[in-house]
């Protein structure tokens, strides 16, 4: 049996993060798109421009909603209600539909952005409202969610199609949990370390905690950031990484 994997790259977000040029090139490498639909970041035109690029390059294209927080990127957290949370996510979803929609385009997923993501990932009740979003939205979506967290739990229940994502560049606790960003240790700068994560979670079904531990995981689709400052490079050494190991990078299904 081949082994397979996704490779999905937040994308969309404007403000300087990438040129469109970027963009067309990391989608060659990458079998999904997450498109920031306005709150965090993103615009009507860059959503637009952004969904052509991806069915151009034949990449599933998925909503990547978050906090209504431009200046902090959707990266500061928020005391938001599961009602708040569920408005926001069915809003966003709406947003990008309607862009597919003019040119009869499909969703295939949604992934919550930045604070959101994480505070999802622990918080059953934020867990359920979002994964209810997606599911009254369509129930046919697939929802992406942080491995083995409270927000796949709850997709699941659902019955949603439910991806579980792990993350190339980000290092990890021994809860499974990624490590906040404001600490020094949050993200791994050197390719190869990134890229040896990366085979590991996917071959072997786990990732090396910062305690030195190892913590079982399921590798469904990997992120890549795509406002990273070599992120087109990133995303081909990630692709190339898996092909030698002769792991077949396709979307999710």
């Amino acid at each position: 049996m081949t082994l397979t994997v996704d490779l999905n790259c937040d994308l969309g977000e404007s403000f300087g993060c990438y040129t469109l040029g970027e963009q067309n090139e990391i989608l060659k490498y990458v079998t999904s798109a997450n498109i920031a639909c306005g709150f965090h970041a993103g615009d009507p035109t860059v959503m637009r421009q952004t969904v052509q690029l991806a069915i151009e390059n034949n990449v599933k294209i998925g909503a990547h909603p978050g906090l209504p927080d431009l200046n902090g990127f959707g990266r500061r957290e928020m005391n938001i209600t599961p009602q708040e949370a569920y408005d926001m996510v069915i809003y966003q979803i709406g947003a990008l539909q309607g862009f597919l929609t003019a040119v009869g385009a499909e969703m295939q997923h949604v992934k919550p952005h930045g604070a959101l993501y994480n505070m999802a990932a622990k918080d059953p009740a934020l867990a359920k409202a979002i994964a209810q979003a997606v599911y009254d939205s369509s129930p046919k979506l697939i929802l992406f969610g942080l491995a083995s967290s409270e927000l796949t739990k709850a997709s699941e229940a659902l019955g949603l199609q439910t991806a579980h994502e792990v993350f190339a560049d980000r290092t990890y606790q021994q809860d499974g949990s990624l490590t906040s960003r404001k600490q020094s240790d949050a993200m791994i700068t050197d390719d190869t370390q990134s890229i040896a994560q990366v085979i590991q979670m996917v071959k072997e079904g786990t990732v090396t905690a910062q305690q030195g531990v190892n913590v079982p995981l399921r590798a469904d689709t990997i992120c890549i950031h795509g406002d990273g400052e070599h992120a087109v490079d990133f995303a081909k050494k990630v692709q190339s990484g898996l092909v030698n190991e002769q792991v077949e990078v396709k979307a999710f299904s």
